[in-house]
Formats: structure tokens, C-alpha cells, sequence
């Protein structure tokens, strides 16, 4: 469950160029199979005064909360992470991981846990949250398998994915006609499944995400509401 609420949303290396950020905000519903408790979700992309992105997601539920905070800039076309901050509490331990990304030094420090993190940093990295704005760019442009390099706890981690076609989500916005996509895993190392659909007429906003654990935990989000550059997300109706 704690995978799946970072990989959610929250709510997204690096191609070598990409598009301007559209800004968006979306509320959703946040369901696990097991738990009769839905929880929240709220992510969104909003551009600063100082010319950089700031991309939020806050998730919490009866049992557990947690906030990832990412800002970002775009350089020649690519999206660049300059800070990473998430903390969770309230399920098991609780949970601190904290990262700079130093683009003059070409490092990145920080803390995960309490315990110190240094990497060399290149220009396709990206955390857990930048990643995911640069999948809704790369399903958008048409690509058909992305991958991405994600600094992932203490370590740099592949994130493979693969569009699996066209298929309509029934949302409390409406009917959104959406892209399928899955995480490509080994399945001698993962028995995890994660499917991701994305709005084709709201900037490839996530509308739905399906796990399934391990230990064959089931969670998904859907989404409730959002708008994407100022205007209400609306699908269509029955």
C-alpha cells in the first residue's frame, strides 16, 4: 500500500527534451480491497513566481498520511528536479527521505531515514515524483515503452513502462477516454503489478491507478475532480 500511494500521485528519465508543464490540481478516492476505509488524495503542478514548478501530493486515510513535495525547473526542454522532500506517518514507522539536487556541483545529497545519501547526478535523473510529469509527456508524444532513471531510496532504480492501448474510464467527472499504461517488471524479481490511465483531452492527467502487492494487496485510485490549466476536468456523460 505504501508503494502504491508513492507511486499514485500521490500521482510521474527524462526524454532528452520536453514540453512546458501544463499545471493541473486533482482530488481522488483511494480504495483498498482489504480495508473497508477509503481514503484521499490531492496532487497538484503549479507554477512559481521565480519561474520554477512546484508539484504536491497528499494522501492520507484513517490509518495513514503521508506529503511528497517536489520542485522543478525546465532547462532547454528538460524538466529538472531541484528538490525532494516526503514524509509519512501513521502506518508502521514513520518515514523522512530528503534530496538536493545540485546541477553545478552535478550531485545530489540528502537523507533517507536519517541516513545520508550523495549520488552523481546526470542530466535523465529524476525522483519519484518528477518522473511521473515526463511519463505524461512521453505518453502523450505517442511513445509506446518509456524508460527512466529514478533515484529511489539509496538507490538509482529503472522504471520501465509500456502502453497497453486506448480504454475509457468511468470517473465521478464522467466517461474520460484515457491510455493504458503498465510498469514492465521481471517477473523472476516482482510479482507487483501497476496499471496507470491517463485523460487523452485533459494533458494525460492520471485519471485511475490499479495495484496489486506482492502478497496480492489490492489498491486503487480514481479520480474525483481536477482541473487542468485553469479549466474544470469534465467527461462525458451516460
Amino acid at each position: 500500500m505504501r508503494r502504491a500511494l508513492l507511486f499514485a500521485l500521490a500521482l510521474l528519465s527524462l526524454p532528452a527534451l520536453a514540453a512546458e508543464p501544463t499545471p493541473f490540481s486533482a482530488s481522488y478516492t483511494a480504495d483498498w480491497k482489504q480495508v473497508p476505509i477509503s481514503g484521499t488524495a490531492e496532487r497538484s503542478l503549479q507554477r512559481q513566481e521565480d519561474g520554477r514548478w512546484q508539484l504536491n501530493f497528499e494522501a492520507s486515510m484513517l490509518v495513514a498520511s503521508l506529503t511528497e513535495t517536489s520542485t522543478l525547473r525546465v532547462e532547454n526542454g528538460a524538466l529538472m528536479p531541484l528538490t525532494y522532500r516526503f514524509e509519512r506517518g501513521g502506518l508502521g514507522k514513520s518515514k523522512v527521505i530528503e534530496y538536493d539536487f545540485d546541477w553545478n556541483e552535478k550531485q545530489v545529497i540528502g537523507s533517507d531515514r536519517g541516513n545520508p545519501v550523495r549520488f552523481p547526478l546526470n542530466r535523465n535523473l529524476q525522483d519519484k515524483s518528477t518522473y511521473q510529469l515526463v511519463l505524461q509527456q512521453d505518453v502523450a508524444a505517442g511513445k509506446k515503452s518509456m524508460s527512466y532513471q529514478v533515484l529511489d531510496g539509496d538507490e538509482i532504480e529503472t522504471y520501465d513502462f509500456r502502453v497497453l492501448g486506448e480504454e475509457t474510464v468511468r470517473t465521478k467527472a464522467g466517461l474520460i477516454d484515457a491510455i493504458k499504461v503498465e510498469r514492465v517488471r521481471d517477473p523472476t524479481q516482482s510479482s507487483r503489478k501497476t496499471i496507470l490511465w491517463f485523460a487523452k483531452d485533459w494533458s494525460y492527467l492520471l485519471v485511475r491507478l490499479h495495484q496489486v502487492e506482492k502478497d496480492g494487496k489490492e489498491y486503487q485510485i480514481m479520480l474525483k475532480d481536477g482541473t487542468v490549466d485553469g479549466k474544470p476536468v469534465e467527461g462525458r456523460r451516460d
